[in-house]
């Protein structure tokens, strides 16, 4: 069984709602120097398949090809 890390964010030139939140709640905070903030999500997943077997799950789940890109990268070990 493989273990993978996928990293799910917002395509260049889509606007990111909770990062634009985020970005202007720090700056209300006093903390100026903060630029393009981008909240996206992380999903850690054990499975028995292959890395296009969970490229096929994120395209049809676990994220939305319109909008969103990912990033699989395969665990060794723990």
């Amino acid at each position: 069984m493989a273990r993978y890390e996928i990293y799910v964010t917002y395509k260049q030139g889509i606007f990111d709602p909770p990062g634009a939140t985020a970005e202007r709640a720090l700056k209300n905070l006093g903390y100026e120097g903060v630029e393009e903030v981008k909240i996206g999500k992380f999903i850690r997943m054990s499975a028995d398949a292959t890395e296009a077997s969970v490229a096929e799950m994120c395209d049809k789940l676990l994220a939305n090809p319109v909008i969103e890109d990912y990033r699989i990268e395969i665990v060794e070990g723990d």
